[in-house]
């Protein structure tokens, strides 16, 4: 198990890098009026310049993916019940989501921005968490179709 979390995390570090980079292309393409913008102003004015916070995005962006994909072997847990799945998952991809957003500026640094931001994750991991859950019945459906087939032939 511990293996299997090392090396998840090692595969969802450059993820998360590359989804940041394309959220960040997606968001100037979008509101930065033809120019890129890497990071939002407020980072790079707390690190110094915009190198540093680029890295520093990155590197927080390398340490969610890396968290999403280790933390992802809780859906393994077949002893675990659907509902202690999610909320343990949930849990730990709040606790490196958050920090994350709030250091690199993702969300605006107050009460409500944090609560907007939290409820946007809500929203995501919901929406996320329910294609996943018609995706695997769907598939278990299918299996079960197939074992009947096979019953009968």
């Amino acid at each position: 198990m511990k293996k299997n979390i090392i090396m998840r995390g090692l595969i969802g570090f450059p993820i998360g890098i590359s989804i940041c980079y394309i959220i960040t292309i997606i968001l100037s393409a979008c509101f930065a009026g033809g120019y890129y913008s890497p990071c939002v102003p407020e980072l790079i004015e707390l690190t110094g310049n915009e190198i540093n916070a680029v890295i520093l995005q990155a590197l927080l962006g390398g340490l969610l993916g890396a968290g999403f994909a280790a933390s992802s072997v809780i859906w393994e847990k077949d002893n675990w019940s659907i509902v202690k799945q999610t909320g343990i998952y949930f849990i730990i991809v709040s606790l490196i989501m958050m920090p994350t957003a709030y250091f690199t500026y993702w969300m605006e640094h107050s009460v409500k921005g944090f609560l907007s931001y939290f409820g946007i994750f809500i929203l995501i991991f919901i929406i996320i968490w329910v294609i996943q859950f018609l995706t695997g019945r769907h598939n278990v459906k299918i299996m079960n179709e197939s074992l009947q087939k096979k019953k009968y032939d």
